[in-house]
């Protein structure tokens, strides 16, 4: 489904609109976006060009994993008549084709260190070659670069090029996960059963409560994504006026069911949340760590950020990531 706008009132939803409404507005040409796989990058990629004064102008999606390692190349660059074996014609690539607009490199973390090299020296000097070609070409393009994981951890594993990771970290946007995001859930719920439902000839009032109270609790591993394919399937296949529990999946149920609702304790013989799975119950207590260090040192990022023993760049990072309002910075 194609929204326009990045639905939701979480105010860390709130805080990456307001961002993105200054950065189309702003001259910048490279844009990194952090956010785990169906949080919304491409939808946030299209609001940065739509709300730009290149609105007008191409926007290129390039998924950057499903474009073999020994074609992307020629697809983004382009090649010149007899560059190689069966190039039997002039081909303009898609950096070309964005020419004025926006190249969205969705998954950039997949492409491999030598083209890396060669996107570097078109970040720098807004030129390239197509294959083959003996001359440069000069293109006006804003990049907008995308990946699930935290690139500088990419960066020192040594699968993608520091000098490149630098060059994209101009404005970082970090899209939080549905999980971090509240009350938004029911929101997005309610607008995917309103659109689905109309698209299958039939009205569904909403959720019971106990299946919004699932909703709350539930990780959702695949984010927005896997709530609007929850809610698609449920208005093709059921015919209740209300969704129920009985048409969750099992995974919802059994997760939601098994534990009771998230409260991290050291205490011995605490009850740990496994059924929250790994990623979900460590972001529980590193956004527990962090709000208590904040409430120590009276919310004041400088001091929460030193007992934390982290910077205060690292701290800011992180409560964007972890979905946390910024409070104001002392």
């Amino acid at each position: 489904m194609a929204y326009a706008d990045l639905l939701g009132e979480h105010e860390s939803i709130r805080a990456v609109r307001a961002l993105v409404a200054r950065i189309a507005e702003s001259p910048v040409r490279q844009v990194l976006l952090y956010g785990e796989t169906g949080t919304g990058k491409g939808l946030v990629a299209r609001m940065i060009h739509r709300l730009s004064a290149r609105a007008n102008r191409p926007f290129v999606d390039v998924n950057c994993a499903a474009i073999p390692a020994t074609l992307m190349e020629s697809e983004l660059f382009g090649h010149e008549r007899g560059a190689f074996t069966g190039a039997q014609a002039t081909k303009q690539g898609l950096i070309e084709a964005a020419h004025g607009g926006t190249l969205f490199l969705d998954e950039i973390r997949e492409m491999d260190l030598q083209l890396q090299a060669k996107l570097l020296t078109l970040l720098d000097t807004q030129q390239f070659r197509r294959v083959g070609a003996v001359k440069s070409a000069t293109v006006d393009v804003r990049f907008v670069a995308s990946s699930n994981r935290i690139l500088l951890s990419e960066v020192k594993a040594g699968r993608f090029r520091d000098d490149l990771y630098w060059r994209l970290q101009v404005v970082p946007v970090n899209i939080p996960p549905l999980r971090a995001r509240g009350d938004d859930v029911l929101l997005l719920a309610e607008a995917f059963l309103r659109h689905h439902g109309a698209r299958c000839g039939r009205v569904i009032r909403g959720l019971e409560p106990r299946v919004a109270e699932m909703f709350r609790r539930y990780s959702w591993p695949g984010n927005v994504r896997e709530l609007e394919n929850l809610i698609e399937r449920i208005a093709i296949l059921e015919t209740d006026e209300l969704v129920l529990v009985k048409h969750l999946p099992d995974r919802i149920v059994r997760e939601v069911e098994g534990r009771a609702p998230p409260a991290l304790s050291a205490g011995e013989g605490a009850a740990l949340p496994l059924h929250r799975g790994f990623h979900a119950a460590s972001e529980d207590y590193q956004r527990a760590l962090i709000a208590a260090a904040l409430k120590e040192a009276g919310g004041r990022h400088g001091r929460a950020a030193q007992r934390l023993r982290l910077s205060r760049h690292a701290l800011r990072h992180q409560m964007l990531k972890l979905g946390m309002a910024e409070a104001s910075a002392a």
